[in-house]
């Protein structure tokens, strides 16, 4: 028996107060905790399987703010959720040029990177962001296909939970010129149908606009059971057919899969 095992063995042997053992396994990684920790007896498998344990260990990795109006249905779910949500979207702010993107309209003189603010832009209100992505007088698209089972999201969660999808994408034009902004999201099965579709109107800005950028927003909820897989496009032209790259710019696109909302 390895050093870890024997340790937690020695600690199920001494009888510890229940609130001292919440209070110590609180602070064991989740995948130990049920992976090994609830096979140790009966008692550490309750509090392992309780909503106390995974409440606490929400509030000490800061899943839960202040602005938190209620609780989740399940807060092992709502911790689970909270710990993998990240950006699906590879290489979004353009920071490894095209890397990770599939080209799929090129038109014009085709796709390019510019630095923010560029000419007659604006600085992107996250300074972090330092790149973005522009159209030319063409069409141009691009697109990733995100793999939800390769990147840990079980079959079982996306079928029975259905976690909310949230796109969210940040585009805006030259003051010099007008541009088209147009996004295509796409819920997909095992093998690639679509099950919810999110595909708005394009978005025309006029020239001499003010450059400033904006942000596109939805959020897919209880979508059905099925998906499998996201597909997310994004792209668009100028709206004055000049050469170059005067069209739409692109930056700091996301797709996150996110816990209960709780401050509403």
């Amino acid at each position: 028996m390895g050093p870890r095992h024997s340790k937690i063995h020695s600690m199920s042997d001494s009888n510890l107060p229940e609130e001292v053992l919440l209070q110590i396994l609180s602070s064991v990684p989740a995948t130990d905790l049920i992976q090994h920790c609830s096979l140790v007896c009966s008692l550490w498998r309750d509090v392992i399987n309780s909503p106390t344990l995974w409440k606490l260990k929400c509030h000490k990795m800061g899943y839960i703010s202040k602005e938190c109006m209620r609780t989740p249905k399940d807060w092992k779910q709502f911790y689970y959720l909270s710990s993998k949500k990240k950006n699906l979207l590879m290489n979004p702010c353009a920071m490894d040029g095209f890397k990770f993107w599939n080209i799929d309209e090129n038109g014009g003189d085709k796709w390019a990177i510019e630095e923010s603010p560029g000419n007659h832009g604006q600085e992107f209100p996250d300074k972090d962001v330092t790149k973005y992505f522009v159209t030319s007088y063409g069409l141009c698209m691009k697109s990733q296909l995100i793999n939800l089972k390769k990147i840990g999201y079980r079959e079982t969660l996306m079928d029975l939970v259905q976690p909310d999808i949230v796109i969210r994408d940040w585009f805006s034009a030259r003051r010099d010129c007008g541009c088209h902004y147009q996004i295509h999201i796409q819920l997909l099965s095992e093998k690639k149908k679509p099950i919810k579709s999110f595909n708005p109107e394009p978005v025309s800005i006029e020239q001499w606009s003010d450059a400033q950028w904006h942000k596109m927003e939805h959020t897919f909820s209880n979508y059905g059971r099925g998906v499998r897989y996201i597909y997310f496009q994004h792209g668009g032209q100028d709206s004055q057919y000049w050469a170059g790259w005067y069209g739409v710019r692109l930056t700091n696109s996301s797709v996150t899969i996110e816990p209960e909302d709780l401050t509403i």
